[in-house]
């Protein structure tokens, strides 16, 4: 039976709980990866992802969500005392903690010592080595949520907390899928330096029809859906081996798939089913 150590992540990324959320964002960026360690010197006392910036940044209060992320440390928005596993432990295991706490990743510590981490990326790579019978149908989740292109990033926040996804599927107003946002988009790409989730457009007067001098002014406006969503739009049908789909989702770089049956959208097949695939093997 595979083992946790057999497919961990070594060594791991980690930031230290005063550093501030900027740090955080950007070795994120330069590394491509969502989750980073939290240290106090050698003592690991948290883990903070792509998740936890955005989610905790827009419950903050008025005045830390006024503030530039290059002046909010580490621990204002980071889990504290994250749940960790052995390296001896079974692929079983991780995806049973994973499943049942809506984690992503475990540090993976032996004698107060971290040796790896283990995350649910770790447990596709695994599923598409030895699934060979599931199909895209078989495992898909019919739990599929929409917001509009011109949501604004507030609104798309809160749908996923109200419906407990981690991502929403972008539409037209004729209901046309365009994109998807994931926890990843709204950290990487709705999180600006200054930690407004606003933009600047530029808008053009003219005082009169008389052919007068028009000039440009800056108007800001909140982000929408459509200016950090992913596109385009990737789609896959129910009758795709699992495995395939899973190999997809590792080669894109991708945390879920849109599941489509005559031109409908029917469900979706993500990261999430995969683990809670991998929790029930034996």
């Amino acid at each position: 039976m595979k083992k946790v150590k057999d497919y961990m992540q070594s060594p791991v990324y980690v930031v230290d709980k005063d550093e501030p959320v900027q740090r955080a964002r950007n070795l994120m960026l330069k590394h491509g990866i969502s989750r980073l360690l939290v240290m106090d010197e050698e003592k690991l006392v948290g883990v903070v992802t792509n998740h936890d910036m955005s989610n905790r940044l827009n419950q903050a209060a008025p005045e830390w969500r006024r503030r530039p992320i290059s002046m909010i440390p580490v621990n204002m928005v980071m889990t504290e005392q994250p749940i960790t596993i052995y390296p001896g432990a079974t692929l079983q295991q991780a995806a049973e903690i994973m499943d049942e706490n809506d984690i992503d990743g475990l540090p993976v510590e032996r004698n107060g010592k971290i040796e790896g981490i283990i995350t649910s990326r770790d447990l596709i790579v695994y599923f598409a080595e030895r699934d060979n019978e599931s199909t895209v149908g078989d495992l898909k989740s019919e739990n599929v949520v929409t917001v509009h292109r011109h949501h604004t990033i507030s609104h798309v926040i809160d749908e996923m907390n109200e419906h407990g996804v981690d991502r929403v599927v972008v539409s037209e107003d004729n209901k046309t899928p365009v994109g998807v946002i994931t926890h990843t988009n709204l950290a990487i790409s709705g999180l600006s330096s200054d930690g407004a989730e606003t933009k600047n457009i530029k808008m053009v007067r003219k005082d009169s029809t008389a052919g007068r001098k028009q000039y440009r002014y800056i108007k800001e406006v909140p982000l929408v859906a459509e200016d950090i969503m992913s596109y385009p739009i990737i789609f896959i049908g129910p009758d795709v081996k699992a495995s395939e789909a899973a190999k997809i989702l590792l080669t894109k770089d991708i945390c879920g798939l849109p599941v489509v049956d005559d031109d409908k959208i029917v469900g979706f097949f993500s990261t999430r089913e995969i683990v809670s695939t991998v929790r029930g093997w034996s």
